[in-house]
Order: structure tokens, then sequence, then C-alpha cells
């Protein structure tokens, strides 16, 4: 695949980088660019079996570390894929077709699980086709599994308003606020491998809570909004629509989420913006 650089970045994943990149190679991009955020791991060194270049970053973000990755990128496309992905052979060929089908300047897969093993795999896969899984233009998305025209960073970049647990809400808002690209999710699909306890879960919704609270600090203008849209859609909307359709686990999943979440943000304003853990 010619003009395309893969940028994955990393911490601790020495579990799941090995069949990420593998992914990654059958899909024989211009460059991959490993961005390792100081993992504890062997993570950078199976890393460097696979990828063109690895870059052990001490940014201490994976929102700055997504630049790193962006600014060590030579080609006209960015397709931004994280250790928990895992492509199909012609995948990354199918984001670039949806980026020139869809008249759009990033577009972000849909996603599967890549292994359904219990409750929690199946109710995060139902989540995905209750609310994220269709086809064409949106107001947000997520910031990977994703391809990116290039000249998208020259207006807006991951590290101006650089914060310590996650980036996606952020970067979205301001591409869509100060620019006027289009976004949107395509036709293609990626496979996510998660850590199937619930345990791992609420340490992921926790996590995403910490990013809300982040987001609501940078623009409190939209303050209100984002609490709506946890505390109401995903704590009520998402899983009475949920249970409407059928998708019994994606209710108690989606229901979960917006609750944990909610206990993220408050406690990241509770204890002063500290990191989450």
């Amino acid at each position: 695949m010619h003009n395309i650089s893969v940028v994955v970045c990393t911490k601790n994943e020495g579990a799941r980088i090995d069949d990420c990149l593998q992914s990654v190679l059958m899909n024989n991009p211009s460059e991959i660019i490993v961005v390792d955020g100081m993992s504890a791991d062997d993570t950078a060194e199976r890393a460097r079996k696979y990828a063109d270049k690895v870059i052990v970053s001490k940014a201490g973000s994976l929102c700055a570390d997504r630049q790193v990755g962006i600014d060590n990128a030579s080609c006209e496309f960015i397709a931004m894929i994280d250790a928990d992905h895992r492509l199909e052979k012609g995948s990354l060929l199918a984001l670039v077709n949806d980026l020139h089908e869809l008249d759009l300047d990033m577009v972000q897969s849909q996603l599967r699980m890549y292994q359904v093993k219990g409750f929690w795999d199946k109710a995060e896969d139902e989540m995905w086709q209750l609310n994220h899984n269709h086809v064409g233009e949106k107001e947000m998305i997520g910031t990977a599994p994703a391809i990116y025209k290039k000249e998208i960073f020259q207006q807006v970049r991951f590290e101006p308003e650089t914060t310590p647990t996650i980036d996606d809400t952020d970067f979205i808002y301001r591409l869509k606020r100060d620019t006027n690209f289009k976004i949107g999710v395509g036709r293609a699909t990626v496979m996510q491998h998660h850590f199937s306890s619930f345990h791992d879960y609420y340490k992921k919704f926790m996590w995403y809570g910490y990013g809300d609270g982040e987001f609501c600090r940078k623009h409190p203008s939209r303050a209100l909004s984002m609490i709506y849209h946890l505390a109401i859609r995903y704590s009520f909307i998402y899983p009475i629509k949920a249970l409407v359709k059928g998708k019994f686990n994606a209710s108690l999943f989606c229901c979960i989420q917006g609750l944990v979440r909610i206990a993220g943000l408050l406690k990241y304003f509770l204890f002063s913006g500290r990191s989450a853990t």
C-alpha cells in the first residue's frame, strides 16, 4: 500500500503487539511507526521486529504520542492503529476507498470483537452495532482505528492541549470546531482484541471518565452536553434502545459505562485532575 503510514502507539502491550503488527504487515503499508510510551515490559523490543521506526517517547500521554508518530510519518495518508486492533488483509485499502467514496477527510472503521468469549465481549460487540457501525458523515468519532489525510494535521494537532489521559473527544471536537474537514464511519471493519473481564472494562470506563473530565475542564461550555451524554444517553436512552432491538447485553453494557464514566468524571474534579490509575 503506497502512501500510507501506519502509526501505532503503545504502552505495556507486550502481550498484544505481535499480533497487531503482523496484521498491519499483511496490508503492506509504506511504513510502520511505533511510538512506545516508556513501557515497563518488552513492547518496544517486540515492535522492532516489524516496524520501520520505533520511537520511545517521554511525552507522558497517549495524546502527545499520537502527535510524535504523525510528525515522523511521511505519507499522504496516516492510519492510526492501536495495539488491540487486528486488521484483515485489505483493511487499509478499504479505509482509503471509504475516504474517497464517502468524500471524507478522516474515516474511522466499523468495529467488531476479535474474540467473543463471554458476556462482556458480546455486550461490547452489540454496543458497536447499536451505536457505531453506521456508515456516513458524523459529528463525533474515535481517533483509532482510523485513516486520515495528512493535511488535517496542518490545521489541528494532538499536542496543543495535551492531556494526561485520553485524546479522542478533545481532538475531534477541535477538528470539527476549527476546520471544514469532514469525518465519518466507513464500511471497512477492524477487529478489536480486549481482555474481557469486568475489572478490565471498569478500569477502561473509569479512564474514559477521567478523559471526559479533562474535556469538560478545557471546554466548560460543553460540560452540560457531556454530562447529559453520559448520565442520560448512555445510562438510560441507549439501554432502552438496546432492549427494543433485542440487544440485552448491550443494554447493561451502556448503562454501566455511563454510570462509571460519570463516576470517573466526578473523581477527576474531586482529585484536581490527577491521572487515572
